[in-house]
């Protein structure tokens, strides 16, 4: 093959996967997605430079994010409520929009929006059941769980549970749906077989997120206003221990589960760091510093890189957790939420 010949086919691989996913069994690549909030955008990140090659609009306030199980869809939960932090006086909040309430699908190859479906009031965060073809959506103003089936791109059914429903954690052989109720500090357990509320039980104050160990024998709750995580027996549903966050301020938000089960880590908001904690101890091992309020947080596939979404700053700190140190800080859009990773 002369040298014309080899520059024409490199170029056209080049352009080929220009804003594409990473290339298929290159365990190195990958890209992480961020939601920005404010800004209600998704701001793409190329892994091996760390630097954002693309930003895409999708609609108002972008939160919660999820990957399909044969990684080619992002669904995105997008809300037109108005902003209501902790505190605030909602007789002073403007109305709602609700046309802009839906369930953004994003297709990975093409980096393109295709189309937003309805996922009930206000959805916030939410699950993708093992077969791909459900999610399961915490509507935070209605107190309600939808679920959409996505072949119709409809909500077929909607369960009663605690006010203000957040976090939504599905256990690994995708038979129970947990969902957090931050009002009620309660935990509402669904179960995907009959689609029905099989259980709740108490946690600590403001239950933010539910994540399961990888053999489904745990489940820990991050308790924002308790400044703890509840460990809970997954298989009778029941909490089991507590552990208890050390610091002024420490607001657990997210928890990233390492790929083996043997840690997971909790980030903090205002607080500003993550916690590491041993899984088979339920023991904080360290912690450590990695940007203003981080919220959304994920690893990854080989569990060594943590991403944080540090909503103030607007950036993305990425840490090696070899070391437990911050060594890249990307700007991305405003306000940034979620984070997911697709290999």
């Amino acid at each position: 093959m002369d040298l014309r010949a080899a520059l024409t086919i490199a170029l056209a691989a080049f352009l080929l996967n220009c804003g594409s996913a990473p290339p298929a069994g290159d365990a190195t690549a990958y890209r992480v997605y961020v939601t920005n909030e404010a800004s209600g955008d998704l701001s793409i990140i190329d892994s091996a430079t760390n630097e954002v090659i693309a930003t895409v609009p999708l609609g108002k306030r972008p939160r919660g994010i999820q990957v399909s199980p044969d990684h080619k869809t992002i669904y995105v939960a997008l809300s037109g409520s108005p902003f209501a932090p902790p505190g605030v006086d909602e007789s002073t909040l403007p109305p709602a929009d609700k046309s802009a309430d839906g369930i953004g699908v994003f297709d990975v190859r093409s980096s393109k929006l295709l189309k937003v479906i309805p996922g009930g009031s206000d959805p916030e965060q939410f699950v993708v059941n093992r077969a791909g073809n459900r999610l399961y959506i915490a509507n935070e103003d209605v107190a309600l769980a939808s679920i959409l089936d996505l072949e119709s791109g409809q909500v077929i059914h909607s369960i009663k549970v605690g006010e203000e429903p957040e976090g939504v954690g599905l256990s690994p052989d995708g038979k129970f749906v947990y969902i957090t109720s931050e009002d009620d500090s309660e935990v509402f357990v669904i179960e995907t077989a009959t689609d029905k509320l099989i259980k709740s039980f108490k946690v600590g104050y403001r239950p933010r997120v539910a994540a399961f160990l990888p053999d489904g024998s745990k489940a820990y709750i991050s308790e924002e206003n308790g400044g703890s995580v509840s460990v809970v027996d997954a298989t009778r549903h029941e909490v089991v221990g507590k552990i208890q966050l050390g610091g002024e301020e420490v607001k657990p938000m997210d928890i990233a589960v390492a790929p083996d089960g043997k840690r997971i880590y909790v980030s903090t908001g205002r607080f500003r760091k993550v916690f590491v904690i041993d899984t088979a101890t339920d023991q904080a091992l360290s912690s450590f510093e990695v940007g203003l309020r981080p919220w959304g947080i994920a690893l990854s596939p080989d569990g060594k890189t943590l991403y944080t979404a540090n909503g103030p700053s607007n950036d993305v700190s990425v840490v090696d957790l070899a070391t437990e140190k911050v060594t890249a800080k990307i700007k991305v859009g405003d306000r940034p939420w979620g984070v997911a990773i697709v290999p």
